[in-house]
């Protein structure tokens, strides 16, 4: 950035000077003539630890002093968005206040809710969690207070000045000494957007960013600057993007050891009771290196393998020695840690994001999971259910659309399937480190990173189990960082557009009428092509829906006076449709008339509609938490993907199925709207966005039976049209994602048909009443049970028979055993398997209609594998296995005592030499 960007009148008219940093060599303004630095860590230790910068606040009164402040000074307060961020494409948690407005209101496409507007906003940060607990001052969830100012060409609100006096004028209601602040410039670059900021310091701690938003990534025709080797183009936006911490905040007032110690006061003394260590809490020596510890905490900013080196610094500063220090500290921040922990996990799981394997869900487990191993660390009484309880009752339970019940539920869950995966990943873990040890190498980092992003094995368990079996792996220290760092974005592959070469012609055409929104239930209509190419026609308007939001496109036919064609797809790109054609061509100025598949159509409708009933039964049912996950309607069935934390049981489905029913039995009217963005998101929410994030100023919005979506898909007027519903099954595609299939309309009443007919087959082929066939199947499988378990009991016997009576022949010291046998291949298998059990090598082969060959070898110096290949070859097959069990077979029926001499003379030259 340019260094007159950061020349500022109220800084020359309010005494403020600029100068370099001795030690980090930033700029920096300031009010004491005398000061060198910069005032940030590390250039500066602590010096609010135990002499606050400000009055005493807890976390309650600093919100409220700091809102009520920016309220009294013009700006509206509005409430705080979720941290899942579900108005976002590109990020999975609310990371910044200005997360809230972007890409639409930055980008100057959408209004925004007030102008200007204060917010304390929850935010949730992962890339620096190997640092909490440790640093004294990282968090995994804070509060971001900020006051937003969003200027346009048409509306000046205020820009740097105002926002710095603003800035001077809060800290100094706090009681704060002017003189001790320090503004340091920084550039800022974020969530696609950049501008000059400066970093307000006090006390060696950074309180607050004021960032100055005035360029974007988005191409224009304005001048671009390079800015950290990426080009950014300057904004007609200029937005005040202001961040105060509210737990620095409270911290610096209250002058505590840590920031956990001023945020959780509550939570680490119980925690402490919880692990034993309240003892510490009297002994004046560890009161004491804690302090000393903290003042320079700062300086630990944890990456790679740095951790060691940066305790020794601290060891060093305060003059403990490490190990002393490394043994004291080490409990303390775990218990700051799971403090942390439990009030993020309160908040992701209160705004109801469900633990798994994906997105936000992929995250809220790290957190979990990673609170567990510290627990366990520690021994803790509680359990993990019980503290984020604590958390969601100190934050006050309101404050969350997810009941602390079902909050509890999930976790219960979640520590079971954590057992679970450190059951099982122990013995991968062994065979993994075995394997390396064997070849002499280090386990190499993308190993454990694969085990705990396929396995949700730990790291810590992954090196514990190394060093018990000889194997060498190093974990870095910021390794749930990194881990973070790879999840925290969605990285969307754009797939190769088949039409790429066509977006500037199709570029240069006017928008396609939609008459399929105007003219929901029209099936023919009349238009003019406007373009034709390459089978696509572009018409000046159509009913015919182009495929989105996971509803197939519409089909149909295309008449002229001269031929008439068939619509196969149709495609929107842009504002523009185009209709793929077949089975003619057509050319611009061509009046036709359009003939959509009207059952094909309805039917869509009715599974489109239904899909809403469905989401809005199951949150009913399963609770607030459910989300949609994905969705694909279809003319005979369709599917609902939802995000649940557990396998839906029949009793749920079917109280699913009986709810969706009877929204339609209410045959209430369906509503749909075109609304602002910005309105419609403060008066429904995001859960507005179910089946994704559509682009624009204003949204359709579409209202069915209580479920309320942005939604562009083509829908019933009333909820009575759509029929009845049939949910046909449901599955558990992957972990905390549950997919429920149905059918509605004809579709249902069709599926309900088959289903009765396959029940009547399977009543007459068991020659009983359909009422008694549950019965009758138990029956018979418990039968069918007994007696394959009788099978197995005779097979066994009659392979103890035939062991008696095959006498093994000596071959350099060995047993042998080289026969023909008349038995099933599992019969073979397990016969084979008891010879070598008894020391002796077997081959045996047997089969009317296909031979089947085993060898079966004892002997480390006689590879069974390589044996059948060759004798399965002179049988006309192949052959393959292990080196103490192989199998295989062929279709040369009449050439069985050939392979077994093949097979012989295989076993004599590698026993006799």
């Amino acid at each position: 950035m340019l260094e007159e960007e950061y020349q500022l009148e109220y800084f020359k008219t309010h005494g403020l000077e600029r100068k370099i940093c001795t030690q980090c060599g930033s700029a920096f303004w300031t009010r004491d003539p005398s000061r060198e630095t910069c005032g940030d860590a590390p250039c500066e230790p602590y010096s609010f630890i135990a002499d606050p910068v400000f009055a005493p606040h807890s976390l309650d009164e600093m919100r409220e002093a700091f809102l009520s402040f920016f309220e009294r000074h013009g700006h509206t307060r509005i409430e705080r968005y979720p941290v899942a961020a579900r108005w976002r494409d590109d990020i999975y948690l609310t990371i910044a206040s200005i997360a809230d407005f972007q890409p639409f209101v930055t980008s100057g496409l959408v209004p925004p809710p007030a102008n200007p507007l204060t917010i304390s906003q929850p935010c949730i940060r992962l890339n620096d969690l190997d640092s909490v607990g440790r640093s004294g001052r990282h968090l995994t969830l804070f509060e971001m207070m900020a006051h937003h100012a969003f200027n346009s060409p048409s509306e000046d609100i205020y820009w740097k000045d105002r926002t710095v006096e603003l800035c001077d004028e809060f800290l100094s209601s706090l009681g704060a000494d002017l003189k001790r602040i320090t503004y340091k410039e920084h550039p800022w670059m974020g969530g696609g957007n950049a501008g000059p900021s400066v970093e307000v310091l006090i006390g060696g701690l950074e309180v607050a960013t004021l960032v100055f938003m005035s360029m974007t990534r988005e191409p224009n025709d304005e001048e671009p600057v390079e800015l950290d080797g990426v080009l950014y183009y300057p904004m007609k936006m200029r937005i005040v993007d202001t961040g105060y911490g509210l737990e620095r905040l409270t911290w610096a007032s209250k002058g505590s050891p840590t920031v956990y110690d001023a945020v959780f006061p509550e939570m680490v003394s119980h925690l402490m009771h919880s692990a034993g260590l309240e003892h510490l809490l009297d002994s004046k020596e560890f009161t004491k290196i804690l302090g000393l510890n903290a003042k320079f905490a700062g300086l630990m900013d944890i990456h790679g393998k740095n951790l060691f080196h940066l305790r020794k610094k601290v060891a060093a500063a305060i003059d403990v020695p490490q190990e002393k220090l490394d043994k004291m500290i080490t409990p303390i921040e775990k218990i700051y840690a799971i403090a942390d922990h439990t009030r993020c996990l309160a908040y992701m799981l209160g705004d109801c994001v469900v633990p798994s394997n994906v997105r936000e869900g992929y995250l809220a487990r790290l957190v979990l999971r990673r609170t567990l191993r510290m627990m366990a660390e520690l021994d803790l009484e509680d359990s993990l259910a019980d503290l984020v309880e604590m958390q969601m009752r100190i934050v006050g339970p309101s404050a969350f659309e997810q009941s602390i019940t079902v909050v509890r539920e999930i976790l219960d869950r979640e520590v079971e399937k954590y057992a679970a995966t450190l059951a099982r990943g122990s013995r991968i873990v062994q065979r993994i480190a075995r394997s390396y040890k064997k070849k002499a190498e280090r386990i190499p980092l993308q190993e454990v990173v694969t085990l705990y992003d396929s396995h949700g094995i730990p790291p810590e368990l992954v090196k514990e189990i190394a060093g018990q079996e000889g194997a060498v792996v190093e974990i870095p220290d910021n390794f749930y960082s990194q881990i973070a760092d790879i999840h925290s974005e969605n990285h969307v592959e754009t797939a190769e557009d088949p039409l790429a070469r066509y977006r500037e012609r199709i570029g240069g055409l006017p928008a396609t009428k939609k008459l399929f929104y105007d003219q929901p239930v029209d099936f023919e209509f009349e238009a003019m092509v406007i373009d034709y190419f390459d089978g696509y026609a572009v018409l000046d308007q159509t009913l015919f829906y182009p495929e989105g939001g996971g509803q197939p496109s519409d089909t149909g036919t295309l008449v002229t006076t001269e031929s008439m064609v068939r619509v196969e797809d149709t495609i929107k790109l842009g504002e523009v449709i185009l209709h793929r054609i077949k089975g003619g061509s057509l050319k611009r100025g061509d009046r036709v008339k359009g003939i959509v598949d009207e059952e094909r159509r309805r039917s869509l409708m009715r599974h489109h509609t239904a899909t809403h009933l469905i989401l809005r039964a199951a949150q009913q049912v399963l609770g607030a938490h459910i989300h949609q996950a994905g969705a694909q309607k279809g003319s005979e069935t369709s599917r609902l993907d939802i995000r649940h934390f557990k396998h839906i049981t029949q009793e749920e489905l079917n109280r699913i199925e009986i709810l969706a029913n009877g929204m339609v039995m209410e045959n209430t009217p369906i509503y749909i709207s075109i609304e602002d963005r910005t309105k419609a998101e403060q008066k429904y929410g995001f859960c507005l966005y179910q089946g994704g994030v559509p682009p624009g100023r204003q949204i359709r919005v579409v209202q069915v039976a209580g479920d309320i979506e942005a939604c562009a898909g083509t829908h019933c007027r009333s909820t009575g049209e759509v029929g009845p519903i049939a949910i046909l099954r449901v599955e558990h595609i992957q972990d905390g994602i549950e997919r429920l299939e149905f059918s509605a309309g004809v579709a249902a009443v069709t599926s309900v048909q088959n289903l009765r007919d396959i029940i009547g087959r399977s009543a007459e082929v068991l020659s009983v009443q359909q009422e008694n066939l549950p019965a009758s199947v138990n029956r018979f499988f418990t039968e069918w049970k007994e007696q394959r378990k009788e099978i197995e009991r005779l097979q066994q016997k009659l392979v103890d028979l035939e062991v008696k009576n095959l006498v093994a022949e000596d071959v350099g010291g060995v047993g042998v055993v080289i026969r023909e046998v008349d038995l099933p291949p599992q019969e073979l298998v397990a016969l084979a398997t008891k010879i070598s059990a008894n020391g002796d090598v077997a081959l045996l082969a047997g089969g009317a209609e296909r031979v089947h060959a085993v060898v079966a070898s004892p002997l480390p110096e006689l590879n069974a594998a390589e044996i059948i290949r060759e004798v399965c070859a002179a049988l006309g097959g192949k052959g393959g296995g292990k080196p103490q069990l192989a199998q295989g077979g062929g279709p040369e029926t009449g050439k069985i005592t050939e392979a077994l001499g093949v097979g012989r003379a295989l076993i004599e030259s590698k026993l006799n030499g």
